[in-house]
């Protein structure tokens, strides 16, 4: 029995492979909300940015998150949002209340300044159309500004306001959160499912190429999650190829223990999506299978934001959600990780919401510098270091009890395995092994056993963790490197198995790569 268990096994076999990694995995989501865009990504004045006015500290910053896609501009925002008011002439542009976070919106930063970040930071852009406050016209209007080539009014448009070439823009969100009824334009499922199908038959009618992602439940525990995912993919199935899903997590009071396997509900949570959007296919006949897009996902306290005065007096920049991360969070979002990787075969692209300040990886001070938030890192170690394929995985753990999941695994693990070209000549440095791993457990180190003799001859590149004594330690402007993984003593490689002890409350990272072949020799 797995409770009876010191430790926690885990068999690895380069052939049982549940999907390659998706790149999409590893998005981001830069949202119009609290400091996030000015003050965050976007300051002119500071000592870092150039004469576009993007902070060059924080792009240094994104680079090293390993961020492959961004979503844009919204979240709440973009259901109010007329995309218009962010092109052309700064000073032509108008300025609006920003009704979804209660601050003026000036649109110095608009759809193209973001084009032009997403090229500076090497970012995909994925760009959400308003189906709240707006509709088919446009949507169709948007896409035309951003991708048809030229000849045409808004193409031209693209071009006297100084892009020529089109943004090309793939990935296509149709609106946010419309099962909200906080959402600017809140619908029924029904209401929703025949705009979000027309929008779609619409946009294909432009461009029969684009990926389309019809809006999910913005939580499981919305009281229409899963009549929502039936009704929009019943009317909509043949147009779209993603249905979104969000989520967001937090401790409650001290309930630690719940709190670090708050994975189990987001996997929980794919699960129920895959099994309406097979279920659809069938009805229909279909043999196309619907993907997942996590497009929002964090830790997130909002319980104690919402009980925090509301901002007054609209004023451009405001302090929002700025949480400071824990190392518990970072557990957290390291877990959540595992878990999207191992449902890779149905979750083709993430975003971990959001990028700057509001909720943050990174946090800025206007005027002053920029630091990795607790859940920067492992974030940056996946991106990084997830290559190849990732692996399917037996791992059996003693379990720890949670009030709000029950019984679960202490040690939870995703491995990723991309045997490259350094088998012959040991030069692909993306080659290897790499297993990352979870100890859920508040208060006991759990010794890991891994057995990788299927793999050929391997070597223990590295070996490290992020914990700490205090579960509860951030990092801050004046400590900016307090959290952030260090080396893990005692992982060894003996022969085909692998050996490591998790401290509580931890995050590992585990690099094997493969023994470089002396040609030589042969």
């Amino acid at each position: 029995m797995a409770e009876d268990l010191a430790g926690a096994v885990a068999a690895l076999d380069p052939r049982e492979v549940v999907a390659p990694v998706p790149r999409r995995l590893f998005g981001s989501f830069v949202e119009h909300m609290g400091r996030c865009v000015y003050t965050g990504i976007y300051e002119p004045g500071h000592p870092t940015a150039g004469p576009d006015g993007f902070r060059g500290d924080v792009l240094d910053l994104v680079s090293e998150l390993g961020v492959t896609l961004v979503r844009y501009p919204g979240g709440n925002f973009v259901s109010g949002y007329r995309w218009e008011d962010g092109v052309g002439p700064v000073e032509e542009r108008p300025t609006r209340l920003n009704l979804a976070w209660r601050t003026t919106e000036p649109n110095t930063f608009g759809l193209g300044e973001f084009m032009s970040w997403a090229r500076r930071a090497g970012v995909e852009p994925m760009l959400a159309v308003n189906l709240g406050t707006r509709g088919i016209a446009e949507a169709l209007d948007l896409v035309e500004y951003c991708n048809h080539p030229g000849g045409t009014t808004l193409s031209d448009l693209r071009a006297a306001h100084g892009d020529p070439e089109p943004y090309g823009v793939r990935m296509w969100c149709l609106g946010n959160e419309m099962d909200g009824p906080w959402q600017l334009g809140h619908r029924t499922p029904q209401e929703y499912a025949r705009l979000a199908t027309e929008t779609a038959r619409a946009l294909r009618q432009v461009d029969a190429g684009l990926e389309l992602v019809a809006c999910g439940s913005s939580g499981r525990a919305m009281p229409t999650f899963g009549q929502w995912e039936e009704a929009v993919l019943e009317a909509s199935y043949d147009l779209v190829d993603q249905i979104s899903a969000h989520a967001y997590y937090e401790i409650d009071g001290d309930d630690l223990a719940s709190f670090l396997a708050s994975s189990v509900d987001i996997d929980a949570f794919v699960s129920d999506v895959v099994a309406v959007a097979d279920r659809v296919g069938d009805k229909l006949g279909s043999d196309k299978r619907i993907m997942i897009s996590f497009d929002e996902w964090n830790v997130w306290y909002l319980k104690r934001h919402m009980g925090s005065p509301a901002v007054e007096g609209w004023p451009v920049v405001a302090r929002v959600s700025e949480d400071d991360f824990t190392v518990a969070d970072a557990v957290v979002v390291g877990s959540l990780l595992v878990t999207l990787l191992r449902r890779s075969d149905r979750v083709a692209a993430a975003c971990l919401a959001q990028l700057v300040n509001a909720i943050g990886a990174i946090r800025t001070e206007p005027g002053g510098p920029a630091w990795r938030q607790s859940i920067f890192h492992p974030f940056a170690q996946a991106a990084g270091l997830a290559r190849g394929e990732v692996l399917r995985v037996d791992v059996r753990a003693p379990l720890v009890a949670t009030s709000r999941y029950g019984d679960v695994p202490a040690v939870d693990l995703v491995a990723t395995w991309n045997g490259g070209s350094a088998g012959s000549s040991g030069s692909d440095g993306d080659a290897g092994l790499r297993v990352f791993a979870v100890n859920r457990s508040v208060d006991a180190a759990l010794p890991l056993q891994v057995d990788v003799d299927r793999f050929g001859p391997l070597r223990l590149h590295a070996a490290t963790v992020l914990a700490d004594a205090d579960p509860f330690a951030v990092n801050t402007r004046e400590q900016p490197d307090r959290v952030r993984p260090v080396p893990l003593e005692g992982a060894v490689l003996d022969g085909g198995t692998l050996r490591a002890t998790l401290p509580p409350v931890s995050w590992t990272v585990l690099d094997l790569r493969p023994v470089p072949v002396d040609p030589a020799a042969g």
